[in-house]
Order: structure tokens, then C-alpha cells, then sequence
């Protein structure tokens, strides 16, 4: 029996207006299992119709109010875990054991994290600015937010886009990936029991649907994760409209290992973090600079980590590694370890795994160079890559030199190493001694081509919100 994903709009499951669908692809057998609802124009209009009705009643509902409705779904989600988790490891294929230890327990704490935080929004404080007149400052909701969500975390990244929207008082039009869509429609009817109708409005869909989410003129601000060239054209639709925009793009992150590090744990928790669904994380350890003194060495010991990486079903409690999401990912990443250039070296891995399904062997390849395609542009599979340096300035010059800015992390026990180097690298996020570490209190975005704009954290609540200063003439 064959799932059918429906749009949320107006707190209703709907289909598309047309009828139309797409077809849902099984990432562990690349068998058919479901149908999802091919948005058109017509449902988008109708999914912003809602949303902004909607919001000229949520703009008013309090804080406190806001928060006990988040915290009631919240609740709801964690009570439905194992039915959401069951709905995205067969959309996305990743392990079971992981999305109930890690993913579904993330996203109930940044929903509650966000519940919470509509209640604390900050400001100048109200005060005589100038003589007789009465300043302060109102932080308040930006209006209809569109947003598109990427396949690679369908269920937390969801949460990461709708509950600080939500949360700050704005509603919300959301277009999930095309190939994983289930948990994402699941978490919207779960939301649909407590929030007002139009709150929260899910689209399926093409590109063609995000476009349309991105372009629609009730927007006042667009939100997407997605490749550089997708957030590129968002950003050139929102300038045309003067919409905000918040972009979560790719990453290429430089993992610094000196020679000084705990080589052997290093290697255990970057192959955790490179392998890590996949490698399909825009903030996966896939780049390794390491220093030239203990080179061969440290490639060695990632070598046997990626042996002992096991990959296979997700039902499976020993597996870490699941499959790539689509067809097409699966040929991205076949294609770079394809042409490997020849002064490198595959040491591990480098081969799809079976026939069935998009599974590919976790790789490691030693050798590359600055310049290579695999050490600037994003792989986003289970490849870790490695290149030497030879020392701080040259780790540095290295690290920087690509045009993704999201995350990087460095190794080592010299605590004056790391706090120089941190301050150097142009990134986001510095891990020190670990890698792929989020807390919904701390920030998460990128520079450069990395996009702009920040998820988790107060500042990421900030976003989606607009400051009005009110001013009062108070003279006698």
C-alpha cells in the first residue's frame, strides 16, 4: 500500500488543485512507496490566502499564548515520535536508532526552545532620547513568511524554519523537498490540532512550486536552505520585490587537525561527523587539512574508521550509514570520486554499495590539493577528503581559501592554537576539538557564499522580526 502526501492549507489536508502528484522514491530499494501533491499556482494563492487571514489574528495572540500552543505541539510531536520516525527514515532511508536518539529529540527541544523564547524579545529600553519626547521601541511580526525546506533533514529542518516564524508572531507558507516530504506534511497536521487555521500552511511540490512560494507578492519574507544557486535566485526574487531573505546555503567545512591533536579520537569523531547521514549535511566533517608531520598516519586511521562504518538497512541498530537520498545525489557523488584527479588516492570506500538503492561505501581520499574540484565544491556524500599543511598560516590560508563560510572545527590540545586560529577562520561556526555540535541556544549560519541569517538561538528569532520606534512628544 502506497503512502498519499497531501498539502496542509487552511489547517485541512487537501490534495492539488490539478490532481496532480509526484512519485516518492524508497532511498534504501529505489522502489516506489508513495504519491505526494504537485502544487500549482492555484494552491500557493491559496496557501497565502490563508496564511495572510490568519496572521491578522496571530499577530495579536500574546506571547504567552504563543508559547502554551508550541509547547502543546511539542508535546503532540514527541507523543507521535515513533510514528515520524517511522515516516522519515522510509522517505530518507536514515537509521532508526539515530533519528530516535538525535533528530526527533532535537526538534521537540527547539520547538520548546522557541516556545520559550517568543516571551523574552529584547529591546532598546523606553526612555527621553530627547528632551520631551518618549522613545521605545516595538519588536514585532514581519507578516506571511515563505520558506522551502531541503531534503537532507526534512524533519528538523522544518522545525528550524516554522517554529521561530511562528513563534515571533508571523505565519507561514512552507514548501518541503519534492523527494521527502512525509514528515514534514506529519508534523503540519500534528500542528494543525492546536494552531489557528492558516498558522502553518505546507505546499508540495516542484521547483517550479518553490518558486512560486519564493515569488508570491503576499510574502514579506522568503527563508530557504538549499544549494548556493537556489538561494541566489532567491535572493534576486526578494530584491525585486524588497522582501527579507534568509539563506542557510551550502557549506565545505575545513576540519584543522595539528599535529598535537588526540589523533585517534580526532579520527573517531570527524568519521562520526563526515559519515553522519550520509555526509549529506552542509556542516559535515568531509574536509580534512591535516598537518604534513602526522599525514599518513591520521589517513590511516580515518582509512579504518571508514571500514568500520557499517551501512545498510535502517532498521538495523548497527547501522550509522544510510543510503543517499535520490538518483540524482547518488550520481553527484559517483561522478566527483570518479575523477579523482591523479595525484590522489582513494584509500577507502569509493564504490556504490549493491544494486539496489542509492548506498554508497564511505570513502576516504588522501592527496588532493587546494585547487582540486573535491576540495572547493561541496560533495555532499560520504567522501572524506584530506590535504596537508605545513603550518598554522598555510592550515589558515587553506581553510579560508574556498567560497562557503558556514562551519569548521579545529584539533588540538594547545588551547592557544585554537583560540588563534579560531579567531581567523571565516566562518560561522568553530568547533574546537569536536564537530557538528548544535544547541538550540547557540547560532547556526553561515558567511560568503554560505548565505546570511541565522537558525537556532535568539538570533534566529530576531530575524523574523521588524523593529517600529514609537516616539511620544511629552512636553508640558
Amino acid at each position: 500500500m502506497t503512502r498519499t502526501i497531501q498539502n496542509v492549507i487552511d489547517g485541512k489536508s487537501v490534495d492539488a488543485a490539478s490532481g496532480r502528484t509526484t512519485d516518492l522514491i524508497d532511498p534504501c530499494t529505489g522502489e516506489l512507496f508513495g504519491t505526494a501533491a504537485l502544487s500549482s499556482d492555484l494552491d500557493v494563492d491559496a496557501a497565502y490566502e490563508s496564511a495572510a487571514a490568519a496572521f491578522e489574528l496571530w499577530k495579536t495572540v500574546s506571547p504567552r499564548e504563543r508559547q502554551a500552543l508550541l509547547l502543546q505541539i511539542a508535546d503532540a510531536v514527541e507523543a507521535a515520535a515513533e510514528e515520524l520516525i517511522a515516516a522519515e527514515s522510509q522517505n530518507t532511508g536514515k537509521p532508526i536508532a539515530l533519528l530516535r536518539a538525535d533528530e526527533l529529540p532535537d526538534a521537540v527541544d527547539q520547538i520548546r526552545f522557541f516556545a520559550g523564547a517568543s516571551r523574552v524579545l529584547e529591546g532598546l529600553s523606553a526612555g527621553e532620547y530627547t528632551s520631551g519626547h518618549t522613545s521605545y521601541i516595538r519588536r514585532e511580526p514581519i507578516g506571511v513568511i515563505g520558506q522551502v525546506a531541503p531534503w537532507n533533514y526534512p524533519l528538523l529542518e522544518a522545525v528550524g524554519k516554522f517554529a521561530p516564524a511562528i513563534a515571533a508572531g508571523n505565519t507561514v507558507v512552507l514548501k518541503p523537498s519534492d523527494t521527502t516530504p512525509v514528515s514534514t506534511v506529519l508534523l503540519a497536521s500534528i500542528a494543525a490540532e492546536f494552531l489557528p487555521p492558516g498558522v502553518l500552511n505546507v505546499v508540495c511540490g516542484d521547483r517550479d512550486t518553490g518558486r512560486a512560494v519564493v515569488s508570491h507578492p503576499t510574502a514579506q519574507m522568503v527563508a530557504i536552505t538549499g544549494s548556493v544557486r537556489a538561494g541566489f535566485e532567491v535572493a534576486r526574487t526578494a530584491a525585486d520585490d524588497a522582501k527579507r531573505a534568509h539563506l542557510e546555503l551550502g557549506g565545505k567545512s575545513p576540519v584543522i587537525v595539528f599535529a598535537d591533536a588526540d589523533l585517534d579520537s580526532a579520527a573517531t569523531t570527524i568519521a562520526e561527523a563526515g559519515y553522519y547521514n550520509a555526509g549529506q549535511d552542509c556542516t559535515a566533517a568531509t574536509r580534512v587539512l591535516v598537518a604534513e608531520s602526522v599525514a599518513d598516519d591520521f589517513a590511516a586511521r580515518l582509512a579504518e574508521r571508514a571500514r568500520e562504518t557499517k551501512v545498510g538497512s535502517p532498521t538495523d541498530p548497527d547501522v550509522f550509514c544510510g543510503p543517499l537520498n535520490n538518483a540524482n545525489q547518488l550520481a553527484q557523488v559517483s561522478g566527483f570520486v570518479e575523477r579523482t584527479p591523479g595525484h590522489a588516492a582513494v584509500l577507502a570506500g569509493g564504490t556504490q554499495l549493491g544494486t539496489r538503492g542509492y548506498f554508497w561505501a564511505p570513502t576516504v581520499i588522501a592527496g588532493l590539493r587546494q585547487d582540486d574540484e573535491m576540495s572547493q565544491n561541496e560533495i555532499f556524500g560520504p567522501v572524506i577528503t584530506i590535504q596537508t599543511f605545513s603550518d598554522e598560516a598555510d592550515a589558515v590560508r587553506s581553510a579560508n581559501d574556498v567560497r562557503f563560510g558556514l562551519a569548521s572545527s579545529v584539533w588540538t590540545t594547545d588551547n592557544s592554537t585554537a583560540m588563534r586560529v579560531s579567531s581567523r577562520l571565516d566562518f560561522g561556526t568553530v568547533w574546537v576539538n569536536c564537530h557538528t555540535v548544535n544547541v538550540s541556544e547557540m547560532p547556526h549560519g553561515g558567511f560568503k557564499h554560505s548565505g546570511y541569517g541565522k537558525n537556532l538561538s535568539m538570533y534566529a528569532l530576531d530575524d523574523y522580526t521588524r523593529i517600529k520606534h514609537v516616539m511620544h512628544n511629552i512636553a508640558p
